[in-house]
């Protein structure tokens, strides 16, 4: 939607890849129980929000995941909170070529990473316990809504 007193204008010409993001997962979300596409990918789907609307995105990615294998690359620890399996993706340089590893983490690592992504490079016990914090009360939310798909 465009601006107010701003005439009508095609969506690509208007959205930003992450509010064209946001508008394809509020589609995805309605069409959730008819979608046939198994797979669903969100790419930075975090471009352009702050943590009250990552935990909003995260709520959704969540409940799309009920009936989807979704795959969602995120800056925001709120939204990645959310996520089942939480994967980092680091890049290095070895022998003057890049090279990408894979990590799951789990855990202790998980709760570090979140840490790390609320913003500090010295992951101390304030932004740990936010991590925590973040992390239980996801969890719980997860939980209650898959009780009430099964309601």
């Amino acid at each position: 939607m465009t601006n107010p007193g701003e005439p009508m204008k095609p969506l690509a010409d208007i959205a930003s890849g992450g509010e064209t993001c946001r508008i394809m997962l509020a589609l995805k979300s309605a069409l959730k129980r008819v979608d046939p596409i198994p797979t669903l990918v969100f790419d930075e789907i975090d471009i352009g929000i702050g943590g009250r609307g990552g935990n909003i995105v995260g709520k959704k990615l969540a409940t799309l995941a009920q009936q989807h294998q979704v795959i969602c690359i995120t800056h925001l620890p709120q939204v990645a909170c959310y996520g089942d399996v939480h994967i980092r993706m680091v890049k290095d340089i070895k022998s003057g070529r890049a090279v990408t590893k894979v990590e799951i983490m789990k855990g202790k690592t998980r709760i570090e990473e979140l840490a790390a992504m609320l913003g500090s490079e010295n992951t101390g016990k304030v932004m740990i316990d936010g991590a925590e914090k973040m992390l239980g009360q996801a969890d719980s939310w997860k939980k209650k809504e898959r009780e009430k798909v099964l309601a």
